[in-house]
């Protein structure tokens, strides 16, 4: 069986994109499962898989993230790799995805948990938003603070890879579902209002919330010249991340597995010094020890030689 991908939601595994991508298992929360039973869920992925490797996105309760590590310290395995994520919502069910895809590939355990660094850099994630007076994750000058209490305010961020905010116009394409599809609809912006996208081929994904609106579809979709658009149900701590339920989330990545195989397989492979598997990159998914060593810390006496 292939290594197990798992996620903490059941609204973080989008539908597969084809017949040969598994689906991810889900570990439940602490308030909706037992820690007895908990390690024997896990217990059993790792029985019929062999590894199990977990996204742990950043928003997710301490008690969340908690009990993960104490599963992982009870059944005292290094077959465990806890991810870390700092990706909206979205893009994190997006290089879930992405991950379950690369299972069915010849890649051992060790450089799939690894490769989840490599693909998040190719995940562009933003938001459509009707606010962002509460939004701590991109940065926000005071003059879009301000315009966020203007009627009919939208505003069109990117997080990933790169933050960038633009205050859109009051009608783009907002309350109604006619906005064209090859350019701006009246009071949209520029074209340099739109968030710049990826010069490579992607899908997107996206998202609504609580805001009609067309304009991912319409309008970034084809300015972006993505290959395909799918809609997907809005997670629920999607809110939450963009700090406004009035959002239309989306998230571009790449979405063909002989693409996503190219990409990883050109990356050098090496052996954790601490652990013993396969990695790429500079750090091992799974135990999380860096390639190399980190250098001596000198002591006092040496220290004071290197000052005479």
């Amino acid at each position: 069986m292939p290594t197990a991908i798992a996620v903490t939601s059941a609204d973080l595994v989008l539908p597969a994109p084809d017949r040969h991508t598994p689906g991810a298992a889900l570990l439940h929360p602490p308030q909706t499962l037992g820690l007895d039973d908990a390690v024997a869920e896990t217990g059993a992925l790792l029985e019929r898989h062999g590894h199990l490797v977990a996204v742990v996105p950043s928003w997710l309760p301490r008690t969340t993230v908690q009990r993960l590590h104490t599963v992982r310290a009870i059944l005292e395995t290094d077959r465990i790799a806890l991810l870390d994520t700092d990706l909206p919502p979205l893009a994190t069910a997006l290089l879930v995805r992405q991950l379950r895809q690369l299972t069915v590939c010849d890649f051992s355990p060790g450089v799939i948990a690894s490769a989840a660094r490599l693909l998040s850099h190719y995940v562009y994630a933003g938001a459509l938003l009707g606010s962002v007076a509460k939004l701590d994750r991109v940065p926000v000058g005071l003059k879009a603070h301000a315009r966020s209490w203007s009627p009919g305010a939208q505003f069109a961020v990117l997080a990933h890879p790169a933050p960038h905010l633009a205050r859109l116009g009051a009608t783009a394409s907002g309350g109604g579902r006619s906005g064209s599809r090859g350019g701006h609809s009246k009071g949209a912006g520029t074209p340099g209002d739109l968030p710049p996208g990826p010069e490579f081929a992607t899908h997107l994904t996206f998202a609504r919330g609580q805001l009609a609106s067309d304009w991912v579809a319409a309008e970034l979709a084809p300015a972006w010249q993505v290959q395909g658009v799918l809609e997907n149900p809005l997670p629920a701590d999607s809110a939450g991340w963009w700090g406004t339920p009035k959002l239309v989330e989306f998230a571009a990545g790449i979405p063909d597995v002989s693409v996503l195989y190219q990409l990883v397989a050109s990356v050098r492979r090496e052996e954790c010094r601490w652990c013993g598997l396969e990695l790429i990159g500079d750090r091992c998914g799974f135990c999380a020890a860096p390639l190399t060593a980190p250098p001596p810390q000198a002591g006092p006496a040496s220290t004071a030689r290197s000052r005479r």
